[in-house]
C-alpha cells in the first residue's frame, strides 16, 4: 500500500518542479537578492502542487477510463485496485490545501495578487488531467509544462527574493529555458504512452504529431533551452559556457536512447531528462554565486 502512494507521487518527475525554483532562486543570486524563507517556500510549494497534479492526473484518468492494467508507464495503484479511488481523490484535495497553506506565506514577501497566481497554479494542477477539456488530452500539456514549470515558477521565486521586476533580461530567458526542458520530461512520458493514449482518444503531441516529429522536438528543445539562454551566460564568468556543454552532451545520450527505446525501457529515461534538467538547474545556480 505504502509503495503505491509513493509510486502514485512519481518521485521521478519531481526534479522538473524543483529545478524551476533553484532556477528562480539562482537569479536572485545573480542580482544580489537572495532570501532563503521565501525561496524554501516556493520549493515546498512546487513540489506539494506536483504531487497534487500527479494525484490527480492518476485519479481523473482512472474515472474517465483513460489508464488500464499493465500500463508500460507509471504503476497506477487506483488502476491496479491496490489504491481505493476515494482515497486517491481526498488526497489530491489534501495536498492541494496543504500548498495553498505553504503558499499563503509568501503574501509576507510579495503582493495580494500572489493569491490568484496560487489559485490558477491549483487550477491547473487539476485542469491537466480534469475539466471538461482536460490539457493533457488535447495536446496542450507541453505548453502548460513550460509556462507552469518555467516561466511562472521561475520568476515568481525570483520576484519574490527580489521584491521587484528587475533582471528581466536574466528571469525571462532562464524561465523559458527551464519550461523547455521541462516539456521534455512529459514528451518521453507521452512517447512511450502513445499506443495507449490513442486508444482511449486521449490526443497528445505524440499521437497527433508522431513519435519521429516528437523526437526531433524533444533534441531541439533541449539545445533551444540553452541558446535563450545566451543573455544569461553573457552575465556570467566565461567558464560558465561549461553548463550547457554538459548539458546538451548528457541531452544527446539521452536523445540518441530515445530514438531506439520502446515500452518500459523509456521508463530510465524519463528520469534521466528529469534529472539532467536538475543537473543543469544546480549547474546554473552554483555559476550565479560568480556573477
Amino acid at each position: 500500500m505504502i509503495r503505491s502512494w509513493i509510486e502514485a507521487m512519481r518521485l521521478r518527475t519531481l526534479p522538473v518542479s524543483i529545478a524551476g525554483v533553484i532556477a528562480g532562486t539562482g537569479c536572485a543570486v545573480m542580482l544580489d537578492s537572495f532570501k532563503a524563507v521565501p525561496a524554501i517556500a516556493c520549493l515546498v510549494f512546487a513540489i506539494l502542487a506536483q504531487i497534487a497534479a500527479n494525484f490527480g492526473n492518476e485519479y481523473y484518468d482512472y474515472r474517465n477510463g483513460i489508464d488500464r492494467k499493465g500500463r508500460a508507464g507509471f504503476r497506477r495503484g487506483v488502476t491496479e485496485g491496490e489504491i481505493d479511488p476515494g482515497a486517491m481523490k481526498w488526497a489530491t484535495f489534501i495536498v492541494l490545501a496543504l500548498a495553498a497553506a505553504v503558499g499563503c506565506t509568501m503574501l509576507f514577501y510579495g503582493p495580494w495578487w500572489l493569491l490568484i497566481v496560487g489559485v490558477l497554479i491549483m487550477v491547473f494542477a487539476l485542469a491537466y488531467s480534469a475539466g471538461p477539456y482536460p490539457l493533457s488530452h488535447h495536446g496542450l500539456g507541453d505548453l502548460a509544462v513550460i509556462i507552469f514549470f518555467g516561466i511562472i515558477p521561475v520568476t515568481l521565486t525570483c520576484f519574490l527574493q527580489t521584491g521587484s521586476w528587475k533582471g528581466l533580461n536574466i528571469i525571462i530567458p532562464a524561465s523559458f529555458a527551464v519550461g523547455l526542458l521541462a516539456a521534455n520530461v512529459l514528451i518521453v512520458n507521452n512517447y512511450r504512452d502513445m499506443e495507449d493514449d490513442a486508444a482511449v482518444g486521449k490526443r497528445t503531441t505524440v499521437v497527433i504529431f508522431g513519435r519521429k516529429f516528437m523526437s526531433l522536438a524533444y533534441l531541439l528543445s533541449g539545445v533551444a533551452g540553452m541558446v535563450v539562454m545566451f543573455p544569461v551566460w553573457m552575465e556570467l564568468p566565461l567558464w560558465s559556457l561549461a553548463v550547457p556543454a554538459v548539458y546538451i552532451v548528457l541531452h544527446l545520450k539521452v536523445w540518441l536512447k530515445l530514438r531506439q527505446a520502446t515500452g518500459t525501457a523509456l521508463n530510465p529515461l524519463l528520469g534521466r531528462t528529469a534529472v539532467n534538467l536538475l543537473l543543469f538547474s544546480l549547474l546554473f545556480i552554483s555559476a550565479s554565486l560568480f556573477a
